[in-house]
């Protein structure tokens, strides 16, 4: 891959949404081409954390050409289904106007990690429902899918710090009193008919085992899967806030992966306009 390029970062507030106005950090390239494609990105944070934070994903697929634009999705509240409503309005509206980011060509996407990925997971599901056309992918990158946390590979959050935040985390997410499947996407019985997925982890990710699970079950109702697992000792439980102790290295592959898979899905979509 070429070495990636400068990337600007700027706040800025989305207005008229019909959750009101919602804050957003947005990750530009600084040479992105014709048509980039827009990827909306919700941070980690254990479903706790609100405001604008620093999202070293948004950044490493700014740096190969994406414009990711990364909402307060906690802004009204953090418990479900309230920063789905918030992450589905952000949707919506990029969706009719692109907000003035990229242009017709552009692809539209919805992503995140840790608690993120389940709510980028949501949205696509709700788009299903609603906006089956103009989801065009999602990119989950370690998604915090499972609120039962039974997974082998789970048996490594304490290690990296995780395990408690994240058991505080769902317990506080649905709180509300209603498991519902947008919440819980791991535990959703319908998934056909929704957008093409990119799901990336680890071999050293507490969440490697529901990341492969929910690819598999994708796989299985009919939806176009890539998925990619990092070997282990790239630092990539950094993505989301774990500790580790090696240098993060994980944002070639990363990025290779986004790359590979917007082009695919470009091409697809190219082939579908009509003559």
């Amino acid at each position: 891959m070429t070495d990636p390029m400068p990337v600007e970062i700027k706040d800025m507030t989305l207005d008229n949404l019909t959750v009101g106005r919602v804050a957003v950090r947005v990750y530009q390239g600084a040479e992105y081409g014709k048509g980039p494609p827009v990827l909306i990105y919700f941070h980690g944070g254990a479903f706790r954390h609100a405001g604008l934070v620093d999202c070293p994903m948004a950044e490493c697929l700014a740096g190969i050409g994406a414009i990711v634009v990364v909402p307060d999705y906690n802004a009204l509240g953090s418990v479900f289904p309230k920063p789905l409503e918030v992450g589905f309005s952000v949707f919506t509206y990029m969706a009719k106007k692109r907000a003035g980011f990229g242009d017709r060509k552009s692809l539209l996407l919805v992503g995140g990690s840790e608690a993120g990925g389940n709510i980028a997971a949501a949205v696509s599901l709700k788009a299903r429902d609603h906006f089956a056309d103009e989801l065009d992918g999602q990119v989950l990158v370690s998604p915090l899918l499972d609120p039962f946390m039974g997974t082998p590979s789970f048996r490594k959050a304490e290690a990296i710090g995780m395990r408690d935040l994240w058991a505080d985390g769902w317990s506080h997410y649905l709180s509300g009193g209603v498991c519902h499947p947008y919440a819980a996407p791991s535990a959703c019985s319908r998934l056909s008919g929704i957008a093409p997925a990119l799901l990336l982890s680890s071999q050293d990710d507490p969440l490697l085992d529901e990341t492969l699970n929910y690819a598999q079950r994708l796989k299985s109702a009919g939806v176009e899967v890539r998925q990619h697992v990092l070997p282990a000792g790239t630092g990539w439980p950094s993505v989301y806030g774990g500790k580790t102790e090696e240098a993060p290295s994980w944002q070639e592959s990363a990025s290779s992966q986004f790359a590979s898979f917007v082009r695919d899905i470009g091409i697809q979509r190219s082939d579908l306009k009509p003559l």
